[in-house]
């Protein structure tokens, strides 16, 4: 593409050398740049990308993008000021990148749980339906069935563009993406239209990032705000912060609710570990997905799949057939009658969410186990609150390891039991090697106990001292159910 077409996208502040040259990429890191690239040097929380120019040219960038233009102006380099280049990579990536979210309908789900079940029961379902379909999640990327791997919830925009970029060539009428806090606060998703939004809830997250709740909840509602007219909105009126997400976007607005009056209505009709018999607007549906967060997760799925313009009755055909999402509310039983649940809740709510759902099925038939964590350099504040929900909403309590990442881990696990009582304390045990935490609750449940694993889900790793480690929750607890011979004898 012209150098000098990609910078119309938005208007520079001054352009210093030569627009009339082709751009054969967009980077954000250095180490990425090939020959006649453009590099904008953005500035993080951690790094400036200014302090790279000299490498990037050295690489064969020809245009840079940045805020402040060196002192040292190279010959055959051109430079483009902007007043903030996090405004402007967003809009340049998406115009370099042929504008995909103008080739298809593009769905974001933003809110603290739930994102990643909504995004991928949408994607599955339009599938079943014989769309094409893309899906960005933190589990894993997907153009039209084929499988990217992902790093984060939501790809940097440069990313981010030439994944949709990919699913607009392949062919893709709909896309589903989770917009986490951080995406919309740094820009991430600047220049893409979407058709619509879909808030989940809100609770306490990301607050080592955002530092008060105020700047975590505006940043969710940021993304309704810039929602286009003509869009839709989809809100939870069961949250308290459901009406505020919407109150100044100009797109159609509806509710979802399993508690009061609401454009998508259910209930609970019977539910047990293996799924639900729910009413749905009028009509019911049996479904193999379990609680009450999940009834909500599906009024949002059914709400948006009628705005897109499915019919009511194929919706709940379709629905019907689905499957849970990998790490959510996952269940592996034992041959003795010991039902384990895998789930990647990794906040107070989520985590209570979850444990209410298990409590509401077990009806004290059987002792509710709970082996958690909580992340090493991430929210501190969230630990005692951890700690407090596990030990509220269970029988048994092991605390454990999560991801310590560069934190000592005992020290996470003393961040969770400062959270309780001196008499708490006594009743919970604190096992930092969560290998050895799940194997203690699956030797020590008996027969109709159900095991809660909560805080890594999906994950396949443990992070320890910023070093990956294999590390599956599912393959452990097969392993101490006797359902799979020794995990470290197979990775061996």
């Amino acid at each position: 593409m012209k150098l000098a077409q990609l910078i119309n996208v938005c208007r520079p502040i001054k352009v210093i050398g030569d627009t009339d040259i082709e751009i054969t990429g967009i980077e954000i890191d250095s180490r990425q740049i090939k020959s006649d690239n453009m590099f904008v040097a953005m500035r993080g929380t951690q790094v400036d990308g200014h302090t790279y120019i000299a490498k990037a040219i050295e690489l064969g960038a020809k245009a840079i993008v940045c805020e402040e233009i060196p002192s040292d102006i190279q010959v055959g380099i051109t430079y483009i000021q902007y007043g903030k280049t996090d405004d402007a990579v967003g809009p340049l990536a998406t115009t370099f990148f042929g504008n995909p979210t103008g080739k298809m309908k593009l769905i974001g789900v933003t809110g603290t749980n739930g994102k990643t079940t909504i995004a991928t029961v949408l994607y599955n379902m339009f599938r079943r339906m014989g769309y094409k379909c893309g899906l960005c999640s933190t589990v894993c990327n997907y153009i039209d069935g084929k499988a990217v791997p992902t790093e984060c919830t939501t790809p940097d925009p440069i990313t981010l563009n030439k994944l949709l970029g990919q699913m607009a060539d392949a062919g893709c009428e709909y896309a589903f993406m989770e917009v986490s806090s951080h995406s919309v606060t740094q820009k991430r998703i600047g220049g893409l239209t979407f058709a619509g939004g879909i808030f989940t809830n809100l609770t306490r997250d990301h607050l080592d990032y955002h530092k008060t709740f105020e700047n975590y909840r505006d940043a969710k509602k940021a993304f309704f705000d810039a929602l286009p007219k003509g869009a839709f909105a989809i809100t939870n009126a069961d949250d308290k912060n459901g009406f505020v997400m919407v109150q100044n976007t100009k797109a159609t607005v509806k509710t979802y609710s399993t508690r009061t009056t609401a454009d998508f209505k259910a209930k609970i009709l019977e539910e047990s570990f293996e799924g639900m018999n729910l009413e749905i607007n009028g009509q019911e549906v049996c479904v193999q997905f379990v609680g009450r967060f999940n009834v909500s997760n599906l009024l949002a799925i059914y709400g948006a799949a009628i705005m897109m313009g499915a019919e009511p009755r194929e919706t709940l055909i379709h629905l019907s057939a689905l499957k849970p999402v990998n790490g959510r509310f996952e269940t592996i039983r034992s041959k003795s009658g010991v039902t384990a649940i895998v789930d990647y809740a990794h906040t107070p709510d989520a985590l209570k969410n979850v444990l209410d759902t298990i409590n509401e099925v077990l009806k004290h038939r059987g002792q509710c186990w709970t082996v958690c964590g909580a992340g090493g350099n991430r929210d501190k504040g969230k630990r005692p609150l951890m700690a407090q929900e596990a030990v509220k909403n269970s029988d048994r309590v092991i605390i454990t390891s999560d991801n310590p990442r560069f934190e000592d881990p005992q020290e996470i696990i003393n961040d969770m039991l400062d959270g309780l009582t001196e008499k708490q304390r006594r009743s919970v045990l604190s096992i930092v090697d969560r290998r050895e935490a799940i194997r203690t609750a699956c030797i020590m449940a008996q027969p109709g106990d159900v095991i809660l694993v909560a805080g890594k889900g999906h994950e396949d790793y443990q992070i320890i001292q910023g070093v990956k480690h294999h590390f599956d929750d599912h393959e452990i607890i097969q392993e101490a159910f006797g359902l799979v011979q020794n995990i470290t004898t197979l990775n061996s």
